[in-house]
């Protein structure tokens, strides 16, 4: 199915074979008031030029240029990946100008354009860390270079201006590059593939974007290569960091690199998806759900080993070196959401929106300037070390930085932001699904004619949703609403003005409605206490508190002078209450002991005595926005006791 220039249903997602498709650009708009309203704002206000200028001042951009010239290459700037930073840009920049018009943003494209397309070669390849004069050879290094990874950069790039605003300079590329792509990695020819999936995605959905089925089958042919431990692997690395180690129709979890897992299961769902291959989608959806279960963090964060950025074993879980990378984050919605337009499960829906409020929010300033690479549950020394303006080496900081050695990043949020409230919303037929919450307009176009909504909520301070009927069909429709999971005591009161309690998973009505219906969603906010699985070793003796879709966490900035954050100790027997966007929870830190000769910390007996503690009220933030004020200590598990000495 050839899926050029649709306009205003435009997404980075459509599948041609499930009914099931995701809200179109122009689709739905969102308030700039709303939590994801202000975030695409921002991004289009600062972060698209944040990520070009210093792509610019690093010399990424210079690469390209270099190859244009025919210049002999001494020094290159920047990873072998780094070209894919620039189709990422590309990309983000492309959705948004399909989601509104905007003269100085569609010049930097045009100029971004035209320095990428002037560097491809004649036969179609484009890459500026191997093939030319002073480089390495082409393909010489299938493990590390990360040329086909590029490319799959390159074409999910120009899917979001073919769908967007048809052919182009970037589309007529990234075909020569597919092309290319396909006839060197045909079977019978080169029979390698690449150590980081991407390319798979990326021949996908531009085989989708074009009508064009010998991409798809060339994914498939990448899928279908990958885990036969064909990869020369490096020291210190392994088979299972490229997923080279089990084909993918056979693997029970996802592991390995993180993002490289994430990025190969989307692909394959699909190539599975449009090859009718459920045997290889019943295989990912395992994988995503023993993942989920067992190697997922609380934020659903993924990847709990700073050793090869990758997943560990089942429960092994450490808050304070997670490792969370921002880009497996956004990996994990790409997955979760072709999951979820296969199948049509709330369950990808609810870990979409958890790992959005947790992960990819907290990634990004409110300035849209400065970001995380990795997301760790608990901080033990403030991220002092990292001051000014430079590249930050060490991903693993504790603060915000305003770009990375390996700045994979920032453009990927800026991606994902420029195309988020196509997410928001779910079509199939005639029944129309919300998805995520926040305040805008719907108009979409059913099987029996345009159904039209507005949305008002400040969520998620405030669990109240009113969905009101601006146009619909005259036939009956649904509409359905999506229920949280963590939602303990939800109600729906629906166009009659009949209240029921719902429970999670989706409530859908299905009748002829008229403009002025409305349906109001209640969700219960009040935070709760959340115990891990009792196998995650790390985790044994602590509790997290949620209020809605947020995890909150302890920030050093808000205790009490004299306190330290390894002493704090919160009930956990009470209720934590609300504040503002956060909470308040009962807590408790030990009284200062006496000075006594050093020894190990370790003893026969108890401690602690609940006698020798100090009560106070502890507050609680989002971990979206930790980091914020000020550098600062950070914990998300805390410590807890189930009786606490009174506030003094």
């Amino acid at each position: 199915m050839d899926q050029r220039s649709d306009g205003g249903a435009a997404a980075p997602v459509r599948p041609s074979a499930v009914s099931r498709r995701g809200a179109g650009l122009r689709e739905v708009v969102w308030g700039p008031d709303g939590f994801w309203g202000r975030r695409q704002a921002v991004n289009a206000a600062a972060t698209f030029a944040h990520c070009a200028d210093w792509m610019e001042r690093l010399g990424w951009l210079e690469n390209f240029d270099r190859v244009a010239r025919g210049d002999v290459t001494d020094e290159r700037a920047g990873w072998e990946f780094a070209d894919s930073e620039v189709y990422k840009l590309l990309e983000g920049i492309a959705w948004e100008l399909g989601r509104r018009d905007d003269a100085r943003l569609a010049a930097a494209y045009g100029a971004l354009v035209a320095r990428v397309v002037a560097a491809q070669d004649e036969d179609g390849y484009l890459g500026t860390a191997f093939g030319h004069p002073g480089l390495p050879p082409r393909y010489s290094d299938l493990s590390m270079g990360h040329e086909l990874y590029n490319m799959g950069h390159l074409m999910q790039a120009a899917v979001a201006r073919l769908r967007t605003s048809g052919e182009d300079a970037l589309v007529a590329a990234a075909r020569r590059a597919a092309e290319h792509v396909c006839r060197e990695f045909a079977p019978g020819a080169r029979e390698g593939l690449c150590g980081h999936p991407e390319i798979e995605l990326g021949l996908a959905e531009l085989g989708r974007a074009m009508g064009e089925r010998r991409y798809l089958d060339q994914a498939r042919v990448f899928v279908e290569r990958r885990g036969r431990g064909t990869l020369p692997v490096r020291p210190l690395l392994s088979d299972e960091y490229f997923q080279d180690d089990v084909p993918v129709r056979e693997g029970t979890v996802l592991r390995g690199h993180a993002v490289r897992a994430l990025y190969l299961a989307a692909g394959a769902v699909d190539v599975a998806v449009e090859t009718g291959d459920r045997e290889l989608l019943a295989a990912l959806e395992g994988q995503w759900a023993t993942t989920v279960e067992r190697r997922t963090y609380i934020t659903g964060g993924m990847g709990s080993r700073h050793q090869d950025e990758g997943f560990g074993e089942d429960w092994e879980l450490p808050p304070d070196r997670a490792y969370c990378e921002t880009c497996a984050g956004v990996g994990s919605v790409m997955l979760s959401w072709r999951l979820l337009l296969a199948s049509g499960e709330v369950r990808y829906a609810d870990l979409i929106e958890r790992t959005l409020y947790n992960v990819v929010a907290a990634a990004a300033d409110q300035g849209g300037t400065r970001f995380f690479y990795a997301n760790p549950l608990h901080v033990r020394v403030a991220g002092a070390e990292y001051a000014g303006d430079g590249v930050n080496h060490r991903a693993e900081g504790g603060v915000r930085a305003p770009w990375f050695d390996v700045s994979c990043c920032p453009t990927n949020v800026a991606r994902t932001f420029a195309a988020l409230h196509t997410y928001a919303a779910m079509v199939e037929d005639d029944a129309l699904t919300l998805l995520l919450y926040s305040p805008g307009s719907v108009d979409v176009a059913l099987s029996s004619g345009r159904m039209r909504l507005e949305v008002a909520t400040r969520y998620p301070d405030d669990g109240r949703v009113d969905v009101a009927v601006v146009e619909a069909p005259q036939e009956p429709v649904a509409l359905r609403l999506r229920v949280p999971a963590w939602a303990r005591h939800a109600t729906v009161t629906d166009a009659t003005g009949t209240r029921t309690e719902v429970a999670p998973g989706w409530w859908e009505a299905r009748r002829t409605w008229t403009a002025g219906d409305v349906v109001v969603l209640d969700l219960d906010l009040d935070p709760r206490i959340v115990w891990p699985d009792p196998r995650i070793d790390a985790m044994r003796g602590t509790v997290a508190v949620e209020r809605g879709p947020l995890v909150l966490c302890l920030e050093s900035t808000d205790l009490p002078e004299g306190v330290g954050i390894e002493d704090v100790r919160v009930d956990a027997t009470g209720a934590p209450r609300a504040a503002g966007d956060g909470a308040v929870i009962a807590a408790t830190r030990r009284r200062e002991p006496a000075a006594a000769p050093a020894t190990p910390p370790f003893a026969s007996r108890r401690p602690t005595d609940p006698a020798s503690e100090v009560g106070f009220d502890l507050p609680l933030v989002p971990y979206h926005r930790w980091g914020e004020r000020a550098p600062s200590q950070m914990r998300v598990m805390l410590p807890a006791v189930w009786e606490v000495a009174p506030p003094r």
